[in-house]
């Protein structure tokens, strides 16, 4: 297979989740950084350039989302955290977590930061078991 078609494949794979699990992905192929190449597949798969809190969603649904730090692309998700009945807020979490266990990368709904988010894709969760995600 062609290098470039199997590269193409590759990040099509991350993105989708299909043959990969989405998590930390290092954007380097072959000795080059490929991260414009994985920005392009993102918009061709309907993730766009948005912050956390121009998403709209529900309580109790969730986005898929990347974010891209250097060289590497960490897989995560848009939701609602509850703390109690009437304390929540949105945020982009990362499916990697910290040694305390929360998301390695957290960005809160006022965060300026562009995450590539798909926002024709929400699915449901509990928002009581977050850690679920």
């Amino acid at each position: 297979m062609n290098p470039t078609v199997r590269l193409q494949s590759a990040l099509s794979d991350i993105i989708e989740g299909k043959n990969v699990k989405r998590s930390k992905h290092e954007l380097i192929f072959e000795g080059k950084n490929v991260t414009e190449l994985f920005v392009e597949s993102l918009r061709k798969q309907h993730f766009i350039p948005i912050t956390v809190g121009a998403i709209t969603i529900e309580p109790s649904e969730r986005v898929p989302a990347f974010i891209i730090e250097e060289n590497t692309a960490y897989f995560g998700w848009v939701f609602w955290e509850k703390f109690s009945q009437l304390r929540l807020r949105k945020l982009f979490g990362t499916v990697i977590r910290n040694t305390k266990g929360d998301w390695l990368i957290q960005l809160p709904s006022n965060s300026t930061k562009l995450i590539y988010a798909d926002t024709s894709q929400i699915f449901e969760m509990d928002i009581d078991r977050p850690f679920e995600l």
